[in-house]
């Protein structure tokens, strides 16, 4: 829970390390439930929604030790949890109801929380799970699932991320064979399809529309370094594109980044791709429109930065939000600093101006705490952000610090 202090930026230089991916993270901790051997998580990013899980899983029975940065978790005297409040709190607690059913042949958990962007039922989750045999019951506010699980064709109403994870963590454990139809993309899909496999899983079609999962008896530990977090990659590419900057984004990778990278380039930002990293540099100076989408369509969370971006572009950029129908409630905020923004239903248009004016704002979810420090960057005077719900540490680990290293005038203050 904290408050940001940004002043008006000179153009951002230099490098900054790009985090492990929280997207990727957080369904390989709950993905460690599926045995009962030790499983090692490398270089975990510092942030509240992994200490979250953490609490999630100790309360599942799991033990849980740093080790030389890494985060050990081992699951071999687990049960459902007992403590409801931490499921709850964030949207990705719903990750252990596959593991658990695999696992114990039952899960019950309260219904989750997370940002208020929108409606995201679990409705595919547990039609998912029906169809590998579980039984669905609801009661008191949460959902008990039960039975012994069986290969099946599974069809997704719509390429959930979520559902995609907690059924390709439930299929590697049950009986005979299971496909995922219309199964998500997303990289972090591929990646902990790879670490179910580095287990002993058998998993084909990870990155494909179609998952086929072979089930065994059971599966072994491992030692896994989750991806880079493309989410901070583009958001630290947003700050160099209002500033006109130059960062070498360490670590970041272009083929998790080409819907924005396109825009950026359109935009005039120069882009040049290395084996270690990415380079950004220079100003955008030309509008674009954006339509988020379903990976490899442009990522609904680098919306919000990437309308920062716009209220400092020359010229009249739209966004059309077809992912979730309350995600432009950061455009009041930038309003505040002086953004010509126009809202209608899932349709913004912004008008480029010159001048932002330091002012108060408030982080209404975690992307747009984001939009908010990228706008300040290049807002005259001061822009406090008021972060009281704790959003923006969910999914950016230290990002004050990594904007200060490269000139970034900021300060978190508790």
């Amino acid at each position: 829970m904290a408050h940001y202090a940004v002043r008006e930026s000179p153009p951002l230089r230099g490098e900054i390390p790009i985090s492990t991916s929280k997207n990727a993270v957080l369904p390989i901790m709950c993905g460690a439930l599926l045995t009962s051997e030790d499983v090692r998580i490398n270089r975990p990013p510092d942030l509240s929604d992994v200490h979250t899980l953490s609490s999630l899983l100790i309360a599942c029975g799991c033990r849980l030790r740093r080790e030389d940065g890494a985060l050990i978790i081992t699951a071999d005297d687990f049960q459902n949890p007992q403590d409801e409040e931490d499921v709850r709190k964030m949207r990705a607690s719903v990750l252990v109801l596959g593991p658990l059913l695999a696992r114990l042949g039952q899960a019950r958990i309260p219904l989750p929380g997370g940002c208020a962007i929108g409606q995201r039922p679990i409705d595919q989750h547990l039609k998912g799970m029906s169809a590998l045999g579980a039984k669905v019951q609801f009661d008191h506010g949460g959902v008990t699932l039960s039975g012994r699980l069986r290969g099946a064709t599974i069809y997704l109403d719509m390429p959930s991320v979520g559902a995609t994870e907690n059924l390709l963590m439930a299929a590697t454990l049950a009986e005979g064979a299971t496909r995922i139809e219309n199964a998500a993309k997303e990289p972090e899909i591929v990646d902990l399809a790879a670490f179910l496999t580095s287990m002993g899983a058998r998993i084909t079609g990870a990155g494909t529309s179609t998952i086929a999962v072979e089930g065994v008896k059971a599966l072994h530990g491992t030692s896994w370094q989750p991806i880079a977090d493309r989410v901070e990659a583009g958001t630290m590419a947003c700050a160099c594109a209002i500033t006109g900057g130059e960062l070498f984004l360490r670590g970041a990778r272009s083929e998790h980044l080409r819907s924005l990278l396109f825009k950026l380039s359109e935009a005039g930002v120069h882009i040049h791709d290395t084996p270690g990293g990415l380079m950004v540099f220079g100003r955008a100076k030309q509008p674009f429109e954006i339509r988020t989408m379903v990976y490899p369509g442009f990522p609904t969370d680098l919306q919000a930065p990437m309308m920062a971006v716009a209220c400092k572009t020359p010229g009249t950029s739209v966004f059309l939000e077809t992912i979730f129908e309350n995600r432009f409630m950061h455009a009041a905020e930038l309003s505040r600093l002086g953004a010509h923004i126009r809202v209608e239903n899932r349709v913004a248009v912004v008008e480029g101006t010159p001048y932002l004016t330091g002012a108060a704002v408030t982080a209404t979810d975690l992307r747009a705490g984001a939009a908010l420090i990228i706008a300040g960057l290049c807002a005259e005077g001061e822009t406090t952000i008021d972060d009281t719900g704790g959003h923006i540490a969910r999914g950016y680990d230290n990002i004050e610090e990594k904007i200060r290293n490269v000139g970034g005038h900021i300060q978190k203050l508790s």
